[in-house]
């Protein structure tokens, strides 16, 4: 009697062990990548008003240009755990060089596109005549390090299936030392400006791909793994991706709108919602973090062919994901009269953006569920099913939002739409984790 329940709490103690060493320097990673950013803007900003706001519009095109190829880390992670479970590590390093591959090409292929448009683009963000050269100097520097961060996608990816996130967090963390050095030197020490600052973060970032492909060459060496290119393995890794694609487009769409209906609100609404919306990034990286160990320890589970490992696995991350929801939210409540001032000190933005940060603080725990049971389904290669998911979510949010300034609503009711979009997210994903369908078993899908 005194035995039964033991089973079950060694297994949580050994799920909570593998979560936290996957999940927490896969949060330090997460959170060194908009590092980059942060320092280019320090530095940048000492040199003027309009570098920096070139800045601003080259990184937001850079930004969306790499997000949307996202899916080379999530299917390649997917993909190589699979293999790694079922014990078959030189399939698993092989999986992932095509996808190494396929960033290359996709990269090579995004670089077609940005330098030749790289002033019509820039003119498309309504960059003002000062700020236009420098954005249009540091978005054509910067796209020849699109390959490269593309690259860093997928072999991070690698690294996840094989279950190892702590590779990523030391090169995440020399990239930044690094970018930030090189910026500094180039930028004063060459008197070179923005095109120093640019120069550096590609350096940076081709370093950054040197070290993840010594490493991913090494254990394809260790493995017997061929590092050839393959046009079927290539091929198989864009067709797992193209539905986390349609996925990442569906969100980064709804992004998209909910800054353009606040927008319509007003100049203190929009002031605001950024300030939130920069907070609700942060907070989603904790909660990614838990999305990835949920992606590597399912795909795992399931090329070992152990359901009910990945059943148990899938109902403690849920209980993570919550737990770390409400501690986020309470973190928010306690702290939104603190944070504020970092940002901004106009009284009617601090008004305007109050109430509408508690509504951010009540939603985290559907958060928490929702990335988890992202990563579950992602881990299980279930894109097709994210890829309808999200369009529902995308059909649903969309009449919601319109509907605020028509309405009279304001940022609050904004970020109520949000809520309601992640709601449908949590039931749409809640219903397939219940449903078991996701299950399915093997070294491929």
């Amino acid at each position: 009697m005194t035995q039964a329940p033991a089973a079950p709490r060694a297994t949580r103690r050994r799920h909570d062990r593998e979560i936290v060493a996957l999940a927490v320097p896969a949060f330090g990673a997460l959170i060194a990548e908009p590092l980059f950013v942060i320092a280019d803007s320090a530095i940048i900003g000492h040199l003027g008003t309009a570098q920096l706001a070139g800045l601003g519009i080259a990184s937001v095109l850079l930004t969306t240009a790499v997000s949307v190829f996202v899916f080379l880390a999530y299917a390649t992670t997917a993909s190589v755990a699979r293999r790694v479970g079922s014990g078959d590590l030189q399939a698993a390093i092989r999986q992932g060089v095509d996808g190494i591959w396929l960033a290359l090409l996709l990269g090579a292929a995004v670089i077609a596109v940005v330098l030749p448009m790289s002033p019509s683009l820039v003119d498309l963000f309504g960059a003002s005549k000062t700020a236009a050269p420098y954005a249009d100097t540091y978005l054509r520097i910067s796209a020849l390090g699109i390959p490269a961060m593309l690259v860093v996608l997928a072999s991070t990816g690698i690294l996840r299936g094989l279950q190892d996130t702590k590779t990523p967090l030391y090169v995440a963390i020399a990239g930044f030392v690094a970018n930030a050095a090189l910026n500094a030197g180039l930028v004063y020490g060459a008197d070179l400006g923005i095109a120093g600052s640019a120069w550096g973060t590609v350096i940076a970032q081709w370093g950054m791909a040197a070290a993840y492909l010594t490493v991913v060459v090494r254990g394809a060496r260790r493995h017997g793994a061929s590092l050839r290119p393959d046009a079927s393995g290539i091929r198989a890794s864009a067709q797992a991706g193209a539905p986390l694609l349609v996925r990442t487009l569906s969100l980064r769409a709804i992004l998209m709108i909910a800054t353009a209906v606040a927008a319509r609100l007003g100049d203190a609404d929009v002031a605001a919602h950024q300030i939130i919306l920069s907070l609700w990034s942060l907070l989603a990286f904790a909660l990614d973090a838990i999305a990835i160990a949920g992606q590597a320890i399912i795909g795992r589970c399931l090329g070992a062919n152990d359901t009910q490992g990945a059943r148990d696995a899938c109902r403690r991350m849920v209980e993570w994901g919550i737990a770390t929801g409400v501690v986020l939210g309470l973190l928010v409540i306690v702290s939104r009269p603190l944070f504020l001032p970092l940002f901004t000190s106009d009284s009617v933005v601090k008004d305007t953006a109050l109430p509408a940060l508690l509504v951010v603080a009540l939603s985290q725990p559907i958060c928490g569920i929702v990335y988890v049971l992202d990563g579950v389904l992602m881990g299980a290669g279930d894109g097709p099913y994210l890829a309808g998911a999200m369009l529902i979510t995308l059909a649903a949010f969309v009449p919601a939002a319109l509907l605020v300034p028509t309405l009279g609503g304001g940022l609050t009711t904004l970020w109520g739409a949000m809520t309601l979009m992640m709601t449908v997210r949590m039931v749409t994903l809640g219903l397939r984790s219940r449903s078991g369908r996701w299950m399915v078993t093997g070294a491929t899908r």
